[in-house]
């Protein structure tokens, strides 16, 4: 559940829990990069060119609300967030496999379709 759902949410399908979980433009950009292991914020906002910070603390913020990833904080100055996959986001990782490989294998179809409209 999102951030910005009350506690009492219900989904109407599991798809609909899936794609609130990893849906928004981001999410499974960031879960793609902290695969590779533990990320600064500095650090994953250079490997995801086009978001902002206002965006991609929003959406490490819906994630870390939905046990998704970890936020571990560093008492330092200046100060250091470190963010890293739990075992519950650890889940996900076949399934957005498939949907990486499904991009892949149609990714040219799909660029087609989208410059001809």
């Amino acid at each position: 559940m999102s951030a910005e759902n009350d506690a009492g949410c219900s989904f109407i399908c599991p798809i609909e829990a899936a794609t609130e979980v990893i849906g928004g433009k981001w999410k499974a950009h960031i879960l793609y990069q902290l695969q590779g292991g533990t990320k600064r914020f500095n650090e994953l906002k250079r490997l995801l060119p086009g978001v902002t910070q206002r965006m991609l603390t929003k959406q490490l913020r819906e994630l870390e609300a939905d046990q998704i990833i970890h936020r571990k904080i560093f008492a330092e100055v200046p100060p250091k967030v470190e963010y890293s996959i739990t075992e519950f986001g650890r889940t996900l990782t076949p399934s957005l496999k498939v949907l990486q490989e499904w991009g892949a294998e149609y990714l040219d179809k799909l660029t087609k379709i989208r410059n001809s409209k």
